[in-house]
């Protein structure tokens, strides 16, 4: 049913689009196969508009609907109206959201071999994934490249974490560690171990941070391509910072360094 408004209302849970909607919420890597992807919550629709993206679909709860903003009704190429119910069930979250926007998968862009960029070699969690997207957004790093086994940048709790950053990224998933020799730029490999302290380094910039797995840290074969290490000052003496603190450090200090050389 259509309303006056150009909005279609749906009230079945076989709805085609339903069914699109609970796997791209609830699968990690269903964006891979459909092409398409699940912004749930206004903040990161907020955000993808601000980059000027226009969603595939705009959909609102029917208790929501009344009073949603008119831009966002006329955002999406397509509006529809989810019975209150229906649309809870497709959420992933305790708190569900009452709108979200469907958008198509982005082209993977070409890699830029000079931009200030982020490797991230096998990471696991969708968290630790987003945060550090958003961290290289904040930090002026607009090109993340992930190697084969890290996280499915485009998964819901990716996205979540990222807060919006993806809209400000170019996002290289699913490369091969060959993919790096088209860099021009220096790589520097984060450590816990080995390298120079943080604070006492002269980094590089523009430059590639290597940042990896976990438990595991950054591949040997992925250090043996860098030419800078980096490890970070811990007083209080732990073994090891998580690996998106670990990020939001170095890529601070890697950020600042370079408004300091454009300054001087």
């Amino acid at each position: 049913m259509t309303s006056p408004t150009g909005a279609n209302h749906i009230s079945s849970r076989d709805n085609p689009l339903l069914k699109e909607l609970r796997k791209l919420a609830q699968d990690p890597g269903a964006y891979r196969r459909l092409g398409r992807v699940w912004l749930e919550g206004d903040h990161l629709c907020r955000a993808a508009l601000a980059r000027g993206i226009r969603p595939a679909v705009a959909v609102f709860s029917e208790s929501f609907w009344p009073s949603a903003p008119a831009e966002w009704a006329s955002s999406a190429i397509k509006t529809v109206v989810v019975d209150d119910d229906l649309l809870r069930a497709v959420s992933g979250l305790e708190s569900p959201a009452p709108m979200g926007f469907v958008l198509d998968l982005p082209a993977r862009p070409e890699l830029l071999p000079d931009a200030p960029s982020v490797v991230l070699d096998r990471l696991q969690d969708a968290g630790n994934a987003g945060s550090i997207l958003r961290s290289a957004a904040a930090f002026g790093f607009k090109q993340v490249i992930a190697l084969k086994g890290t996280a499915a940048l485009w998964a819901p709790k990716v996205l979540r974490a990222g807060m919006g950053a993806h809209f400000g990224l170019r996002l290289i998933e699913g490369v091969e560690a060959d993919a790096l020799d088209e860099l021009k730029v220096p790589l520097v490999a984060t450590s816990s171990h080995r390298g120079d302290w943080l604070h006492e380094a002269r980094l590089p910039h523009p430059c590639a941070w290597l940042l990896g797995h976990e438990g595991q840290g950054v591949s040997a074969a992925l250090e043996a391509r860098a030419s800078h290490h980096i490890r970070i000052a811990q007083p209080g003496g732990e073994e090891s910072l998580n690996v998106a603190a670990a990020a939001a450090i170095c890529l601070h200090a890697s950020g600042a360094a370079a408004l300091v050389q454009a300054a001087s």
